[in-house]
């Protein structure tokens, strides 16, 4: 007889949680909670009972949404409470430990409870946050239940914004295991230690790193904390040791310095070299209590308002994307670290040196893929669109703030701290609560600038002024209210503020797949035709604007991937922005995204541009090719049409004669080669290819 999934799930759980119990002479362990929960959408009186019955909610893993089938359809989707509930079972409590639920995520707010007792809440959708239940848990089954709510508050950022709210436990929960001596669990979410180089060279750097040391003990307790510098083999190259003595129930701040020579350092794409840091408490019997390892890497970042970002005292252009947290069709943001490594792939594919996560934080592995992958990170908290007045709204933000910076001050690729975007109102209120982001930011981490997305106002209004760095979403040629070009604009920029640093946030436009025209004029941006060929075009000129601008510290296409905006109606489906370079199910490329790769990768590229233009009504067509090659052939049916030189990354052949019938259209060059078919039939009008037909 096979056991159903469910149970063999739950079994699994209670192996885990079994096992956990002889580990706790471990340092500190950590024991995953995705395998089995139960789940009800709405709000159920005394779900947080051990004794509720959910013998007929849903059985579902995490991560999860509720909002899988409806955020992304353009139909409005459910924004409310919902019931998550999971039993520990077989669980021996251990009076030397300490113990956290820890969850990677819930949006928006969590109330939790353990066994019927409440043991906290959090408010604010992204970031990681944990309870210590050590005197909630119990000897043997234990009953966790937790409600989540994504409605809209007054006091919870974000409260306006272009993208689904996806509601849920949409990220890992786990329950961590510590020594009553440890690395502070309860620094808003991070993992208590700190690593800085406040003084870099080619050579030495000085390694500073600060510990929160947590005695949940009954006594005073004399502790060394030491941490060893390793390379990237795993090789120590440094130990620093400090002596401290800790109060019961207190926590402190341990702080030592290394000075190491000649550092390896992390420059970016070309070398993101990462060092660790092993912090070991260690009490005076020579017990090891606690042990965290800490990857950093060692660079210095300064950015101009005339050579842009410096980069280890080098001039580095920062091109890249803005990238919404990993989406997928059907189950929005519940998605795994694959599929985020599989994202940040394809943007590192794409020859970006930078990427602004927005607009909110993003999942670890994305700041992990960054920092591996050398691409240097703008990251930012949810104010957008729209403030509260009110003051619990302002704490909020200061919160969701000091967690950004807690969870994220470590990776070498974070270079600017966000303190929101497109903020509409002007207003007294709404300078007093980016005023309050900006205060939180440079008293949480003064060693980073901070950057403010601004869109709709004058360049120099107010609360364009409060951060470190000027930053404007601009989208010249593709909102008609918008006059001008891109670069017009940034060069204009520049001589009215020649002392404020500044980059284009935000820049792109509309294009579908199944959206094919020869010659496009510019499209109705809320329309429902949104061809291919007028976002590459686009992109054509206004990267072309900006690309030699020194003064920039960064630019970023919007966006990277499609993504789901629940409210939208426009291009080829209700539901999604479509100004990706990707499509939302990662399955298509578009034509733009080419383009800057055949301006940004080192990497060989060849990419016949209007390849799903199938169906075509004139004889005569031009043939553009996307490349990086000096020189590249076309043939058409199989007969040698010529070389061209390219110029700018473009290859063109002009008035090019198809045949009645199917054409087959190839490129070559540099041991590359890309191919299309084309139908010319002269009485067809523009036909659109079935739905699924092109990949």
């Amino acid at each position: 007889m096979t056991a159903h999934p469910f149970f063999r799930q739950l079994l699994f759980v209670c192996l885990v949680m079994a096992w956990a119990v002889p580990a706790a002479a471990l340092p500190r362990s950590e024991t995953p909670l995705d395998a089995v929960w139960s789940f009800a959408k709405g709000d159920i009186t005394d779900a947080a009972r051990p004794a509720f019955d959910d013998g007929d909610w849903r059985r579902v893993t995490l991560p999860h949404t509720f909002n899988g089938s409806d955020g992304d359809d353009g139909g409005g989707y459910y924004r409310g409470p919902a019931w998550y509930r999971t039993r520990l079972a077989e669980f021996r409590k251990d009076p030397t430990r300490r113990y956290y639920l820890t969850f990677d995520g819930a949006a928006l707010a969590a109330d939790v409870w353990v066994n019927g007792r409440k043991v906290g809440r959090h408010e604010g959708g992204y970031a990681r946050f944990r309870f210590d239940v050590t005197d909630a848990l119990a000897d043997g089954a234990n009953t966790v239940a937790v409600r989540v709510d994504n409605g809209k508050g007054r006091d919870i950022a974000p409260l306006g914004g272009d993208f689904t709210v996806f509601g849920g436990l949409y990220r890992p929960v786990s329950l961590v295991s510590t020594d009553l001596v440890h690395i502070d669990m309860m620094d808003h979410g991070g993992p208590g230690v700190y690593v800085s180089t406040p003084r870099v060279d080619a050579r030495s750097a000085q390694v500073r790193v600060r510990a929160r040391v947590s005695n949940d003990g009954q006594a005073p307790t004399r502790l060394s904390i030491v941490t060893s510098v390793r390379d990237a083999g795993g090789r120590e190259v440094a130990r620093v040791s400090k002596a401290v003595a800790v109060e019961d129930g207190a926590t402190t701040d341990v702080a030592g310095e290394i000075t190491l020579a000649d550092p390896h350092l992390w420059n970016g794409v070309a070398d993101p070299y990462l060092y660790s840091a092993v912090t070991t408490i260690v009490d005076a019997e020579g017990r090891e209590r606690d042990r965290i390892e800490t990857p950093f890497g060692i660079r210095a970042i300064r950015i101009t308002a005339d050579r842009g970002l410096l980069l280890n005292g080098r001039p580095y252009r920062v091109h890249g994307v803005n990238y919404f947290h990993a989406q997928r069709p059907g189950r929005g943001t519940a998605v795994t670290d694959r599929e985020v490594s599989a994202d940040m792939a394809i943007i590192a594919d794409l020859g970006a040196t930078g990427v602004r996560f927005v607009h909110y934080q993003h999942p670890q592995q994305a700041y992990d893929e960054a920092d591996r992958r050398g691409l240097l990170v703008w990251t930012e908290i949810p104010l957008n669109g729209v403030i509260d007045p009110g003051a619990a709204f302002e704490r909020n933000i200061e919160q969701q703030m000091r967690e950004l910076i807690a969870q994220n001050f470590n990776h070498p690729s974070v270079m600017v701290w966000g303190l929101g975007n497109e903020v509409y109102a002007e207003s007294d209120n709404v300078l007093r609560v980016i005023r309050a982001a900006q205060a939180t930011a440079a008293a949480a981490d003064p060693s980073r600038p901070t950057a403010y997305a601004h869109c709709c106002q004058a360049d120099d209004a107010p609360k364009a002024l409060i951060s470190d760095l000027g930053a404007f979403n601009r989208y010249f040629g593709w909102y008609p209210d918008q006059k001008g070009t891109l670069g017009e604009w940034a060069r204009g920029f520049h001589a009215r503020f020649p002392d404020r640093p500044v980059a284009v946030s935000e820049y792109g436009a509309g294009g579908s797949i199944r959206h094919q025209e020869s010659d496009p004029g510019p499209p109705v941006p809320a329309g429902p035709w949104h061809p291919e060929q007028y976002q590459a075009l686009y992109h054509e000129r206004n990267w072309r604007g900006i690309a030699n601008l020194p003064f920039l510290w960064g630019s970023f296409i919007w966006v990277a991937f499609d993504l789901a905006s629940d409210g939208r109606s426009e291009g080829d489906r209700d539901g999604i922005n479509d100004k990706g370079l990707v499509t939302y199910d990662r399955a298509v490329r578009k034509d733009a995204y080419f383009w800057y790769q055949a301006n940004w990768s080192r990497q060989p590229v060849l990419h016949l541009a209007d390849s799903r233009h199938v169906y075509r009504t004139r004889a005569a067509v031009d043939v553009k090719v996307y490349t990086n090659l000096p020189k590249v052939s076309l043939q058409l049916n199989g007969r040698e049409i010529g070389s061209v030189a390219v110029r700018d990354h473009v290859a063109i052949w002009s008035n090019i004669l198809l045949r009645p019938g199917t054409n087959v259209v190839t490129v070559t060059g540099g041991g590359l080669r890309d191919q299309a078919q084309w139908t010319y039939d002269p009485a067809a009008s523009i036909r659109l290819p079935p739905p699924g037909a092109i990949r």
